[in-house]
Parts: structure tokens; C-alpha cells; sequence
């Protein structure tokens, strides 16, 4: 890997499978996510993936103008690793730990409840702050409630915006501007992405079917992952990262995935590998027709010998912004903890015969419990934002 290695020390997470990594671990061993089903939306039921646990970390008083459920899912992960944070602040201090986010919806649900609100009786809600749903001030937000004065940026760039914050918080690092930062995304759910995802007919009313002759569309979720990311040597790294920008079409991939497999590429040479050293790759594997087809060509053709891969979407829902995040840290866990397999690829088997054929993992594998594994995490955008991470022991 070019420059100063990284490494992610702690990670904190929320979704459809649980509150936590204690609940989030056995869940996803099981393939079972208690939070994915169907929702009352405005438009009617919507398959989606929630958050069913109380989110009762409220911001401090002197920030309970950014009081939402955005801002509360984020806060409950941040609580799970508050103790490696203090250990930072401990000793490095507060103005050298830095925080960057990905988000795609920041507070836009309480925004909709509050306009809803005032069409029923003329006023907004006396707790609506317009701050609560801008999307730039998630980083801030965190870093102000953390108490922690380095850097702190957001980054909105739909479906790769927490993946992209890894590479701008590696930058930091290598730069000598942080000596820690905290990196991740949250989102929730909001009318505004279901019915938005709905219009562009890419939405499914059952469980997402990633990679099936009968994918037909996503299932929208929530949720937050954030770790703490340093220079100090811990057992998983930040190999490698790619970024390209095919810029193809608004909301549709490249058919030929060049711009995916550009990042891929740039990933893996990134880290100094060959494909053959990755031992698992979490898909982006959305269930719809054209990202399928385009992330299953490209995998074919940068893992010639095949890979073991799986879709982790059907038991989260598409957490959108912090979809880079959360799927990063399945692939952290399963270097990480050796109690923990690989993610089984959630589907009905029946196989695109339009598509090459994957190593989808059905069956409980894991990586080698000694070093040399590395795993990949693959996020692909509207606007053609690809970005390829790979972790290494």
C-alpha cells in the first residue's frame, strides 16, 4: 500500500440486524434481520429495512437543535467505540482526531414530519431545527457532541459516499493533519429515498433477490457504521483503495462496468496484490437488473479464478450513505473475529444464466485464521461513483 499504512481500530454499528455488534454477530450467522419487512409508507407498504431497536442517546443539550433519528442512529454507534475514542483523545487530544462521514438523507425524515405537520395545522413543530436535515452537518454535528476539534467534513455522494470517507480519512492520516480520525456513514430512512427509489421503478416489494434470474429490485434501509481509523498498528488494516468516475448515465451503471473494474484495479495494485490474495468480496449487488448484470461481468473478468462473494443488502435493506460503512465492517468482522463467517449470499438460487457464474457464499466459510487474507468492499453510485476498499490482517 503507497504511503504510511492505516489501521481501523474499533467499529460501531446499527442496521436491520441489531443495535449492536452483540446482537448484529449471531444475526447475521443466522442470516435472519429481525428489522427487514413491510412498513406503512404515504404510497402504501414498503419492504424495507429498519432500525427496530429505541434509539435513546439523545444529542447533548447544548446541540438538541440536531435532535433527529439520523442523528441518533449515529450517535448510537458512536457509543460502542467510545472507548477506543477516549483512548485517542487520551493521547493525542482533541484537536488531532478528526471526523469524517458519508451520508445520503441526513435528517430529511424529520423534515418531512415536520411539513406534514404544518399542512395539518399551519406551524412547523417547535423542535424542527432546518439544521437537523442539512446534509453537511453530520461530521460537524459528531464532532461537536464528541467533543473533538480536528477536521470534520461530510461526504454526499449517494451510495459511495461511506466508502469514500475512507480514502479522505486514509489522506488525513498519511498527511500528518490526524492522528486518529472517526469514519462512517449513517442514514435513515426517509419518504424522500423510498418513494424516490420507487418512481425510478427500482424498488422491490419483497426481500431483495441479489444476483437471481429474478432480482426485480432493492429494498431501502438505515442504519450507521463508524470505526476508529489511526496510524497505530492494529490487527486489520486499510490495504488498499480505488475511486474512478465513469459518469455514464444519472442513475445507471455503465453496462460494461469499466469505471467499477477502473476502481477494482486501482484497489488491488493500491494494496500491492494480485486478485488471487483476496479471499472474499462483499458485493454492492443491489438486486437490480442492470447493477447485477454489470458488478457480476466485472468480478468475472478482475477474478478470473473466482472469489468467494456475497451481498449483504438483503439483511440491511440499502442503507444508501451508509451502505460503504456498514458493508466495509462485515468484511472488518470477518477478518477481525475468528468466531465470525463470512456473510452467506441471501437469495432463492435461482441462478441469471445472462450472468457469469459467482462463488456466492451459501455455506459457512471462513477466512484463514492466519495472516495473509485480505477482503474487498465494492460500492458503485448514481452519477457513476465507484470505490473499491480492501482490508488486510
Amino acid at each position: 500500500m503507497s504511503g504510511v499504512p492505516v489501521y481501523l481500530h474499533a467499529l460501531g454499528m446499527i442496521n436491520a440486524l441489531g443495535a449492536d455488534l452483540d446482537a448484529i454477530v449471531p444475526a447475521l450467522a443466522a442470516s435472519a434481520a429481525p428489522g427487514m419487512g413491510a412498513v406503512p409508507m404515504r404510497n402504501g407498504d414498503s419492504f424495507v429495512g429498519r432500525v427496530m431497536a429505541p434509539l435513546d442517546i439523545a444529542p447533548p443539550a447544548a446541540l438538541a437543535h440536531y435532535d433527529c433519528r439520523n442523528n441518533r442512529l449515529l450517535l448510537a454507534a458512536l457509543a460502542q467505540i467510545a472507548p477506543a475514542l477516549e483512548n485517542a483523545r487520551a493521547r493525542y487530544g482533541a484537536r488531532r482526531i478528526g471526523v469524517v462521514l458519508g451520508t445520503s438523507t441526513s435528517g430529511i425524515d424529520a423534515a418531512e414530519a415536520a411539513l406534514a405537520q404544518r399542512v395539518r395545522t399551519g406551524e412547523l413543530p417547535a423542535a424542527f431545527d432546518y439544521r437537523q436535515m442539512e446534509i453537511g452537518t453530520v461530521a460537524p454535528f459528531a464532532a461537536a457532541a464528541l467533543n473533538l476539534r480536528g477536521p470534520a467534513f461530510t461526504i454526499s455522494t449517494a451510495c459511495t459516499s461511506s466508502a469514500k470517507v475512507f480514502v479522505a480519512a486514509r489522506r488525513l492520516l498519511q498527511l500528518k493533519l490526524c492522528d486518529a480520525v472517526v469514519v462512517g456513514g449513517v442514514d435513515a430512512l426517509c419518504e424522500l429515498t423510498v418513494q424516490g427509489f420507487g418512481s425510478l421503478e427500482s424498488t422491490s416489494v419483497s426481500r431483495s433477490n441479489p444476483m437471481s434470474r429474478n432480482r426485480c429490485g432493492i429494498n431501502i434501509g438505515e442504519g450507521a457504521a463508524v470505526f476508529l481509523m489511526s496510524r497505530d498498528e492494529a490487527l486489520v488494516r486499510l490495504a488498499g483503495a480505488g475511486e474512478s468516475s465513469d459518469a455514464h448515465h444519472i442513475s445507471a451503471p455503465d453496462p460494461q462496468g469499466v469505471g467499477g473494474e477502473r476502481a477494482l484495479r486501482a484497489a488491488l495494485a493500491d494494496a500491492g496484490i494480485a486478485a488471487a490474495a483476496v479471499g472474499y468480496v462483499n458485493l454492492h449487488a443491489t438486486a437490480t437488473r442492470k447493477n447485477d448484470e454489470m458488478e457480476a461481468h466485472l468480478l468475472a473478468r478482475v477474478f478470473p479464478a473466482g472469489v468467494a462473494a456475497s451481498g449483504t443488502k438483503p439483511l440491511t435493506g440499502h442503507p444508501l450513505g451508509a451502505a460503504g460503512a456498514t458493508e466495509l465492517g462485515f468484511a472488518w468482522l470477518a477478518l477481525a473475529r475468528p468466531d465470525v463467517a463470512l456473510p452467506r449470499h441471501l437469495w432463492d438460487g435461482e441462478a441469471d444464466p445472462a450472468l457469469p457464474v459467482l462463488d456466492l457464499v451459501e455455506d459457512e466459510r471462513r477466512l484463514a485464521s492466519a495472516g495473509g487474507a485480505y477482503a474487498m468492499s465494492n460500492s458503485f453510485a448514481f452519477g457513476g461513483s465507484n470505490v473499491s476498499l480492501i482490508l488486510g490482517r
